[in-house]
């Protein structure tokens, strides 16, 4: 494909903005709390903004919160009566579990602290009311033993899980945009705008640690420069577009002839349903899996991350994740390659995050 294209293709994927979504009034439904019931109809993005409202009322007394797609609602565990009827008045459902979440948020805390283990990753899994820990083909011998001894003394609060498939950054040739100082190649995530400076891209931290630049081609004339990245612990960087590029709009694209505006960025919500799109592996559907992830590779550790069951391919580093007109992650790895062989995971790396931490704005 001629640069003229590439470059047509990047400028079609999005920024967005730090727009959050109006907070959800906690009105109770009725003036008995205990008889109140959880509120139907309720947006993935009107959920989240619920659960933010309701964490700091409920004193720890809470083990996290999901999105019910079928019945539009928000879920919400719970481990004593009295945060029952909160969440009940509020117009959630509340779920008796066994773990609160600072529990839960110690055995993350533990697993981080610890050495790093090439091929794990960990998330605190708000149905299983544990921390599931998962370990791929790699870890064997020396790296099972560490493993073991890591998790040993966090008894039951941790469920271990093995996958056939290897955790890997995906980085790899035929994608959106190109690395000038080598050939690498990733995925361009969204476009942003900052006040006073050029337009910007927004992709992978990782993939900035190699790319001085990026081109919309192999070889081809540089159309953004590299302006800042965080990687490891973070994966986000930013790319500054050249001072006579053409503006870069808010939209991802869809790779059918149209595209996908954004107007709003967001934190993800626990069991919504969402979409990635990139030039490697085109619209992919699926839904959030979980919340504050920790991935480990053999190129570092990254916290803090989503976790989707989308497959993505080598390659797709930085694209992006989104839901309707709200951007809401950027890839940054995960395991399996879209054959249907192993069922496939993926992370992503929070975009209010990155926009946050860059001034940045939708454009």
């Amino acid at each position: 494909m001629q640069p003229s294209a590439q470059l047509r293709r990047a400028a079609t994927l999005a920024a967005t903005a730090l727009a959050m979504v109006a907070a959800v009034a906690l009105t109770p439904h009725s003036t008995d709390a205990s008889a109140a019931q959880p509120a139907k109809g309720m947006t993935p993005a009107a959920a989240g903004q619920l659960a933010k409202s309701l964490t700091p009322q409920l004193h720890g007394e809470q083990a996290g919160s999901y999105y019910d797609r079928a019945a539009k609602r928000l879920v919400v565990n719970i481990t004593t009566p009295e945060a029952a009827a909160k969440v009940r008045k509020a117009g959630a459902e509340p779920r008796k579990v066994r773990y609160a979440h600072r529990t839960l948020a110690a055995t993350v805390a533990t697993l981080n602290a610890g050495r790093p283990i090439a091929g794990t990753a960990w998330v605190q899994d708000v149905r299983a009311n544990k921390v599931v820990v998962t370990a791929d083909r790699t870890v064997t011998g020396k790296k099972q033993d560490q493993l073991n001894t890591m998790l040993k003394p966090l008894g039951d609060t941790v469920q271990l899980k093995r996958t056939n498939s290897e955790l890997k950054m995906h980085i790899a040739g035929g994608d959106l945009i190109y690395s000038v100082s080598d050939s690498l190649s990733c995925s361009l995530g969204f476009n942003v705008k900052r006040a006073g400076k050029p337009d910007a891209l927004l992709t992978a931290g990782h993939c900035a640690l190699r790319a001085s630049g990026w081109a919309a081609a192999p070889g081809g004339p540089r159309i953004a420069r590299t302006d800042a990245a965080s990687y490891p612990g973070n994966d986000y960087s930013l790319a500054e577009y050249e001072s006579d590029a053409p503006p870069h709009p808010s939209e991802v694209n869809l790779f059918d002839g149209d595209v996908q505006p954004i107007t709003a960025a967001r934190d993800a919500v626990l069991n919504e349903a969402v979409q990635s799109s990139s030039d490697v592996s085109g619209l992919r559907n699926g839904t959030v899996t979980g919340l504050n992830a920790t991935l480990t590779t053999a190129e570092g550790q990254v916290t803090g991350l989503i976790q989707t069951d989308i497959c993505s391919k080598q390659g797709d580093s930085g694209s992006p994740l989104f839901s309707g007109t709200d951007a809401i992650g950027l890839l940054s790895g995960g395991s399996g390659d879209c054959s249907g062989s192993t069922a496939p995971v993926t992370y992503f790396q929070p975009v209010v995050e990155a926009l946050t931490a860059y001034g940045a704005t939708v454009g």
